[in-house]
């Protein structure tokens, strides 16, 4: 098993990528903290790990709360004495022009996306390096790099999140701490759902989404997870500050 004795946890765990990437960890041999404000969503998933036989723990609160991120990490030392990988997979999108985005909605999708990174990491880092090393996961979005309509505080935030990730890369390489970002095309997921869901004729706009794929089809949670398990092993260990793009051939179409 590539992560057996290896203590991790996922944000966003309760759903999408979160939840498959925490279930394959779990799989591959790791204890898993699962974190989301969704309660229910994590008992979901915690019962997809003890369907592959894993272990996990639940944490319930808002990835934006830096003493939640704090007081999790603490709970998780105290739990395993140790702490090898973070996944920061948690999101929230909203939609809308910059015209139309309600400064209160862009202030709660970079809350999420680049603080709920942030603090996370924040959290993350002092344990690691006291551990001598671990790897940090973050998640942007194609979209970061090929840019997008009518989505301009997500695609900026998860821009951020790229530049975070590169200079996490470079400040904490010595201490033997990597960090790489996955960059997902459009994953079959409830924020993907969702999204489409605020246009008033859906399905034009998520055939649009389908087809841009040069694959023609949507990702699946599972087939990012397979990347984040790649990040998290030794198998990535001369790999940091990049981004992995799982986008079926989105950039390259």
């Amino acid at each position: 098993m590539r992560l057996a004795g290896r203590t991790a946890i996922v944000t966003g765990g309760g759903s999408g990528i979160g939840r498959a990437s925490a279930v394959l960890f779990a799989k591959e041999g790791a204890f898993v903290a699962l974190v989301d404000r969704d309660g229910a969503g994590l008992q979901e998933t915690l019962a997809a790990i003890d369907g592959v036989k894993g272990e996990a723990s639940l944490h319930v609160g808002d990835v934006g709360e830096a003493d939640f991120a704090n007081d999790t990490v603490g709970d998780v030392m105290a739990r395993r004495g140790q702490l090898d990988v973070l996944m920061a997979a948690a999101g929230f999108s909203c939609g809308g022009t910059v015209l139309t985005t309600d400064p209160a909605d862009w202030d709660a999708v970079f809350r999420t996306n680049v603080g709920g990174t942030w603090l996370w990491s924040r959290a993350a880092v002092p344990e690691m390096q006291r551990r001598g090393g671990g790897s940090i996961i973050t998640l942007a979005s194609q979209l970061a790099v090929a840019g997008g309509k009518g989505n301009s505080a997500y695609i900026a935030a998860k821009g951020a999140i790229i530049s975070l990730t590169r200079t996490m890369a470079l400040d904490f390489a010595t201490d033997g701490i990597r960090v790489n970002a996955i960059a997902p095309g459009a994953i079959d997921t409830p924020m993907l759902r969702r999204s489409f869901a605020r246009h008033a004729d859906p399905e034009p706009v998520r055939e649009a989404s389908r087809n841009r794929h040069a694959m023609k089809r949507f990702g699946k949670p599972e087939e990012v997870a397979e990347a984040a398990l790649h990040l998290a092993s030794d198998a990535s260990s001369f790999t940091t500050g990049t981004v992995m793009v799982v986008d079926g051939g989105w950039l390259a179409a």
